[in-house]
């Protein structure tokens, strides 16, 4: 049941790594040349998620970016799509905020919505990532992963070239 997939241009330094841990579960993993508090800032505070968060080879353009990140807090995230006839929303609350360690937020936008866990684990000045989509049933997942395996990959090298050009290499701490 478990199947690992790298998705990455040849070259690339860090790879992203997703792995189906169980008929529910998704893990991708990704090492960012970045202290915590640098890759949690930017999942974390809008004007920078917007920057970096939709996968330019979607087509798609981030309208809105609300973000109020604290237990209870609410996001709301709006893209158009040229396929779609109307903007599309991802939204939900976030469960549990542990500055520059942890998110976990709710997906509420379809009954097949996840629970997603964020994880920033310092690593010699850099940040081991883990993001955990837990899928209310084996068919939600199955549908998830259909955009997963190229969005992520694309998505999170975006966030590594954002966090080069902000000097996050030289900022380590």
């Amino acid at each position: 049941m478990v199947a690992s997939r790298e998705n990455e241009p040849a070259g690339t330094r860090n790879r992203t790594t997703s792995e189906r841990k169980s008929e529910r579960e998704m893990v991708i993993t990704r090492i960012f040349d970045a202290p915590p508090r640098l890759v949690f800032e930017a999942w974390t505070t809008p004007e920078l998620f917007r920057q970096w968060w939709v996968p330019k080879s979607s087509g798609a353009t981030l309208l809105s970016c609300e973000q109020d990140v604290r237990v209870g807090g609410s996001y709301r995230l709006e893209f158009a799509h040229p396929k779609a006839a109307a903007p599309l929303a991802f939204f939900g609350k976030y469960l549990e905020v542990v500055p520059n360690a942890r998110l976990v937020w709710t997906n509420e936008e379809s009954e097949d919505g996840a629970v997603t866990t964020v994880t920033f684990e310092e690593k010699d000045g850099k940040t081991l990532l883990v993001m955990r989509e837990l899928y209310p049933s084996k068919e939600a997942l199955d549908i998830a992963i259909e955009g997963m395996d190229e969005a992520m990959p694309e998505t999170f090298e975006q966030l590594d070239a954002f966090l080069i050009a902000r000097g996050a290499g030289a900022q380590r701490n």
